[in-house]
């Protein structure tokens, strides 16, 4: 093979190395491109989860804390209704300590 046949077929593969390399490089930036997008994807569809499990937690919490709330109110108006009870039971016997606490202090005075 004459000399100048050899530099032109050294310089034609030497072309299509760089064609090669050149596609090589568009495709490794594409697929990063591609990688970081799914990235994206998944570190949104991750804070999405986290935001709706965030909510469910919060409303349980709300739940619960309402729950102890009404139970508390109940307690309280339990406790209210076994006062009121306690102290209309006890009435009469007030009546009749003061009744008697007033004729006590009249016949000291007499």
């Amino acid at each position: 093979m004459p000399r100048q046949e050899v530099l032109e077929e050294i310089k034609k593969v030497e072309q299509e190395a760089d064609e090669i390399v050149e596609e090589a490089e568009a495709k490794r930036e594409e697929l990063v491109a591609e990688a970081r997008r799914e990235a994206d994807e998944i570190r949104s569809e991750a804070e999405s989860k986290a935001n709706e499990l965030e909510s469910e937690r919060l409303s349980e919490g709300r739940e619960e804390i309402e729950a102890e709330r009404q139970r508390i109110l109940e307690e309280g108006e339990d406790a209210r209704d076994e006062l009121i009870s306690d102290a209309e039971d006890r009435i009469d016997e007030a009546v009749t300590y003061a009744i008697g606490q007033f004729e006590e202090a009249v016949d000291a005075q007499t």
